[in-house]
């Protein structure tokens, strides 16, 4: 069913989403085809479009100033580009076979269908919410957009209290606890794993246990939040394990997210089993012609692994809709796959992680050995010198690299870099002790960390094999 007839030849393009991955690639097809050729028009159903969500913790710990700078390219600034941004807008149903989609504005509620000819959907993720009582009491927040981030400043201004708990130790957990020791409240994490960091190895993960604590955070390990306790103004007062109660004037729910793809599901969309959508590597919405997804509602390759995956990170939703608008447009672009690179900080702690943890890589199949070693960021004679530890997996027989793991201070985090490049190119740890740093003392040792634990994964894989 062409349901551009009535329009002359103009195609039209509907996105559902109007942040990272979405406006992207509205933005890149707009650059491919003219607004003769191509209307465009987005769906967004809060009061921002194109802003990063990752810096929501620094703005929230008062590191960045105001909430529009986070904000890369305003509604209006879009809209100028002769793309038909329609904020407050929120897609209700897609209907495949129609080509059209049911949106309602959320302010008035009155609904209509718009046609596509292509469809871009970019949903995103949502914050896990556990399902127990008194989760969805004032004083509980997720942080996952600007209007929580927003939201949750708004609690911290007119609570008298200084109390804060933190439910769940991963990366968004981690800076919100950060966030909230810098407005001067005392924080207390709560954790259902053995470490923060899950996203590490626990040996890893102990290093970050230690820097958080040193910094006055209450770490519970080992215990999950079975209720949400509040008062009788009806606000949150503290949160329950099954063995204790932690007081608390404010909650954040730093669990981790999920797919946004009820949309997607109710049309009959193809989902992985992470829930997220299925895609081919030009991003096209598996057995559908006309569709694509990106961003955090899909699920990507694993290049280590070769298993699909869910990484909610801007860094590839930036690129999916690059690669997405340039397909809508008639080019040709694809997205191989990630390698699972991230990097995150606790005050001067920097955190950095690519490829296979201990656990993905048995669940993979895969033998392997580990190598971890202790260096510093410059050499040691160099004033400023500091300390970090570098965890290396490869592979048993032949050597293939399969993670690393960085916790340092600072010069460590980005160092993973060298890594993930090692990663996608597929090298053995051999092959990765002749790579040809940058080397001066005030930069890196003469041997940089990461070859020092290539080094040692080299004889660890000799002696295995």
């Amino acid at each position: 069913m062409n349901m551009s007839l009535g329009r002359g030849t103009r195609e039209r393009l509907v996105v559902i989403g109007g942040d990272a991955a979405g406006m992207s690639a509205a933005s890149q097809a707009r650059r491919m085809k003219s607004a003769d050729e191509l209307e465009i028009v987005a769906f967004e159903r809060g009061h921002f479009s194109s802003y990063s969500a990752c810096g929501i913790p620094y703005w929230v710990g008062g590191e960045v100033s105001e909430r529009d700078e986070l904000i890369a390219r305003t509604p209006e600034e879009h809209r100028a580009r002769d793309i038909d941004l329609r904020m407050r807008t929120e897609v209700m149903e897609i209907d495949v076979a129609g080509q059209r989609v049911r949106a309602r504005d959320v302010d008035s509620g009155a609904e209509s269908w718009t046609s596509y000819d292509k469809l871009v959907i970019a949903t995103g993720a949502r914050p896990i919410r556990p399902d127990m009582p008194g989760v969805d009491a004032p004083g509980v927040h997720g942080v996952q957009t600007l209007d929580d981030g927003q939201a949750l400043l708004d609690t911290l201004a007119r609570t008298r209290g200084r109390r804060a708990v933190v439910v769940g130790a991963g990366y968004i957990g981690v800076e919100m606890a950060e966030a909230l020791i810098n407005r001067g409240y005392e924080v207390t994490v709560v954790n259902r794993g053995s470490e923060p960091m899950s996203t590490l190895d626990p040996d890893m993960g102990r290093l970050v246990h230690e820097a958080m604590t040193g910094l006055g955070i209450t770490m519970v390990d080992d215990a999950e939040v079975t209720k949400v306790l509040t008062g009788d103004d009806g606000r949150v007062r503290a949160v329950a394990t099954e063995d204790a109660e932690y007081p608390a004037d404010v909650v954040v729910l730093g669990i981790g997210v999920r797919p946004e793809t009820t949309l997607a599901r109710v049309a009959g969309l193809p989902l992985g089993r992470h829930q997220g959508l299925l895609t081919d590597l030009g991003m096209r919405v598996r057995g559908h012609e006309n569709i694509w997804a990106g961003g955090d509602c899909v699920e990507v390759l694993d290049l280590v692994s070769g298993q699909e995956r869910h990484i909610a990170l801007g860094t590839h939703a930036n690129k999916h809709g690059q690669v997405i608008g340039t397909n809508v447009g008639g080019g040709y672009a694809t997205f191989p796959g990630v390698v699972g690179t991230a990097v995150s900080k606790v005050c001067d702690l920097e955190i950095a992680r690519t490829g296979l943890r201990e656990k993905d890589a048995r669940r993979a199949g895969l033998q392997y050995v580990t190598a971890t070693i202790e260096s510093t960021s410059r050499a040691g004679y160099y004033p400023g010198a500091s300390a970090m530890t570098v965890k290396m997996l490869a592979e048993r027989r032949t050597g293939r690299l399969l993670g690393v793991q960085i916790v340092g201070r600072e010069g460590a985090g980005k160092r993973v870099d060298i890594a993930a490049v090692a990663l996608t190119a597929g090298m053995t740890v051999d092959r990765m002790t002749s790579l040809d740093l940058g080397y001066a003392p005030p930069f890196s040792p003469v041997w940089d960390p990461v070859l020092v634990a290539a080094r040692k994964a080299t004889k660890a894989v000799l002696k295995g094999s």
